[in-house]
């Protein structure tokens, strides 16, 4: 392919004055010169490289920064990593070198996005690896993260040029780790931005439907704005206040999240979109100003105290701050308004690159406290958990990261945030660790109750405690908190360690005896075979002689299988290659890899599939190919984690297939409902009818019914006539 270089020098330099159009009123001389430096030796590491879309790597690098500067609003030394961050990796360019031109702080950060780069490139076990190595970088340095997301938000902003099977595995990735730590981090716009990307690309129809119906709404949404800005504008000046109001949908993603857990419609989704105020202000008067719009705007309509969220006198423990109301605004609809100064906005969109800017003039906030009070604890976290399997580890961290909030007091009445469901347990860890070992009990608001008493809003509690209690297993079931969880498997895991130990040396020893190595990888196959989530959960089970010999036979004879089946994907297999098939399959009905093999395969049981359904194989270590919907409920984690495992299939000569799948249905009841769904099922379309459970309530029912169904399209035929019958308001298909 020839391309005109003189056109792509002139737009590399055109990105470039952009990149620095945006940041020079902020840097000083020396600062920009730094930025140059940075630019120039990217240009020179990457000039003989592409992009998978045929365009100079260069314009990566600079769409990073570009992220970096004006959607995070990080500084000079960000921006120049950002420039840098792919150079070691793909480059002769060594960390040394870097130390030399730029030094040590610089070094040491570009140092750090590039483990987390050449993570996505080993063929590792578990991919949420990389998410370890992520929250390693908290004690180090945050700027990794928030240049790794930023590096992510534009692969995920290019991603039309991957091949689809790449497309699923990065989105799947994306939506699992980088969105939830976005998130965490206070980086509202580039969280929902990457979940709508990755639902882009995971489940496209959805995305292009809601895409579509928010595209042709727009006219209503503007003016329905406009009424609002109207009624409202006026009265607020009159107050004589300096503001700007916006309208926004809400995010893709969001949106289809409320049909999944409300089981309605696009079109029942009552608030798919949202109006902003934002007011100047300054220091002294932000908050009195807040509420006097607050007062204004109910005023003018009627607002709906349940959803009413104070974000202000107590802001969210990663520092947004917000007043939320719901109003029945111009048009007799609810919509959710916000109300937020010029600084909270700013922290809202740009999240911990924003918290420490506003400081000067500002007293040490709440908000400034909390955000540090979380990184001290996923550092302890860390600390606690080195031998901790990956999957344990993003469980332990995840709990926090999109969890809600309650707020509680000390007994001295200062207020301390923890996770919804956190228990007194929970609040003694996070006083001080050792409150939390000793806890014995506690009193709220002055009443005795026990250490799993789940906190509730306003309570006041006051820990007692003991030198002779010690923790005990049974905590696990009750603690919240990634605190709490770490610490107390910490002593258990101390309790255990010779019995370890012992069972370590037993299972060498068995290993030795069938002449298999003994080391990381074949720990992690074994404990993964026998559904074990840690490798001190293998070495106990054989210390206990749960597993023995006999055992350990049935893993060697399945990796044997494991590990046939792998090799023929890796190595391209060749069409003539043939695989025994089972008597009781019809294995012509799908086929798998690019090749197109037929397979020995089964159904996953955490999802129903159906001819006309988008698919995919995945090799279990015990249980061959295993065929999931592209909509499982597992689908993105096994993405996510065990790419390499994911397999293209598709299906041929489905007509003998027969499936149950389960399908929800209501609306309002009335005398002969159940029959007129029957005769639908039975009568028109001739299905078998295996279950159906329905229950009527106050006038409304709803029924859940187990069909046998040959493909997608005699379902949704089923579907169109199911919801033609009078009275039914509803009818989907559950996946799992």
């Amino acid at each position: 392919m020839s391309y005109d270089l003189e056109q792509e020098n002139k737009e590399i330099l055109a990105r470039y004055k952009d990149l620095i159009s945006n940041t020079y009123r902020t840097l000083d001389e020396e600062n920009n010169k730094l930025i140059r430096k940075a630019f120039d030796i990217a240009l020179d590491a990457h000039k003989d490289q592409r992009r998978k879309s045929g365009e100079p790597y260069i314009y990566h690098p600079i769409a990073v920064a570009k992220i970096v500067a004006t959607e995070i609003g990080l500084g000079a030394t960000s921006i120049a990593c950002a420039l840098l961050h792919d150079v070691v990796e793909d480059s002769d360019y060594t960390y040394e070198d870097l130390k030399k031109i730029f030094g040590e702080k610089i070094a040491n950060i570009v140092n750090g996005l590039t483990k987390i780069s050449i993570m996505n490139h080993q063929n590792i076990s578990v991919q949420s690896e990389n998410y370890r190595k992520l929250l390693l970088t908290l004690s180090e340095d945050f700027r990794v993260i928030l240049i790794k997301i930023a590096d992510r938000l534009h692969n995920m902003r290019t991603l039309e040029s991957m091949a689809p099977d790449k497309q699923k595995k990065i989105a799947s990735e994306t939506v699992y780790i980088y969105a939830p730590m976005a998130h965490r981090l206070g980086l509202y716009n580039i969280k929902s931005e990457l979940e709508d990307l990755s639902l882009k690309y995971n489940n496209p129809e959805v995305y292009n439907e809601i895409t579509e119906k928010l595209e042709s709404a727009k006219e209503n949404r503007e003016r329905y704005i406009e009424e609002f800005k109207t009624e409202v504008s006026e009265r607020l000046k009159e107050e004589g206040l300096n503001f700007n109001i916006k309208g926004r949908a809400k995010a893709i993603s969001s949106i289809y999240r409320k049909m999944l857990k409300q089981g309605v419609s696009f079109e029942e989704v009552f608030d798919n979109y949202a109006i902003r105020i934002i007011y100047k202000s300054d220091a002294k008067n932000e908050k009195f100003l807040a509420w006097k719009i607050y007062s204004i705007v109910t005023d003018v309509y009627h607002s709906n105290p349940s959803r009413m969220r104070d974000w202000i006198t107590q802001p969210r423990s990663t520092g947004y701050e917000s007043l939320h109301l719901t109003v029945l605004g111009p048009d007799r609809k609810w919509i959710e308004v916000q109300i937020r100064s010029e600084r909270m906005n700013e922290i809202a969109e740009k999240g911990v690159a924003a918290h420490y800017k506003y400081k000067e003039g500002y007293k040490q906030s709440s908000e400034d406290r909390n955000f540090e009070r979380w990184v001290t604890e996923i550092r302890e976290v860390l600390e606690q958990q080195q031998n901790l399997s990956t999957s344990e580890l993003l469980d332990n961290i995840k709990l926090n990261l999109y969890s809600k909030e309650v707020f509680v007091f000390t007994p001295k009445g200062e207020i301390k945030i923890l996770p919804t469901n956190a228990t007194a347990l929970d609040f003694a860890f996070s006083v001080h660790s050792d409150l939390g070992m000793k806890c014995l009990g506690a009193k709220i608001n002055g009443k005795l109750v026990p250490i799993s008493y789940v906190l509730q809003n306003g309570d006041q509690i006051d820990i007692l405690s003991s030198q002779n209690q010690k923790p005990k297993s049974d905590w696990l079931e009750f603690v919240v908190t990634s605190k709490a969880k770490s610490k107390i498997k910490s002593y258990l895991n101390s309790q255990k360690n010779q019995l370890v130990e012992d069972g370590k040396e037993i299972l060498q020893r068995k290993l030795r005896h069938a002449k298999i190595n003994f080391n990381d990888e074949e720990v992690n196959k074994l404990q993964k075979f026998f559904n074990l989530k840690t490798s001190q959960e293998l070495f106990l089970k054989f210390q206990s002689n749960e597993l023995d010999v006999s055992s350990l036979r049935k893993y060697i004879e399945s990796k044997n299988v494991f590990n046939n089946l792998l090799s023929r994907f890796r190595k391209s297999p060749s069409k003539n290659t043939h695989f025994e098939e089972p008597k009781e399959q019809n294995l012509d009905m799908i086929i798998f890899g690019k090749d197109e093999e037929k397979l020995n395969y089964s159904y996953a049981k955490c999802c129903t599939v159906i001819p006309g359904d988008k698919i995919f194989g995945f090799i279990t270590i015990s249980d061959g190919i295993k065929v999931h919907s592209d909509n499982c409920p597992n689908a993105i984690n096994l993405r996510a984690q065990y790419d390499y495992r994911v397999i293209p299939a598709k299906w041929v000569n489905a007509e003998s297939f027969k499936n149950r799948v389960k399908i929800e249905i209501e609306g309002l009841d009335r005398m002969g409902m159940i029959n007129d769904i029957t005769t639908v099922i039975s009568g028109s379309m001739g299905m078998d009818m295996k279950s159906m459970s329905i229950e009527s309530n106050n006038g409304v029912f709803m029924g859940s019914i187990n069909l046998e169904v040959k493909n997608k399209g005699q379902l949704e035929e089923t579907f169109k006539k199911l919801k033609d019958i009078d009275g039914v308001s509803r009818v989907r298909r559950l996946q799992s």
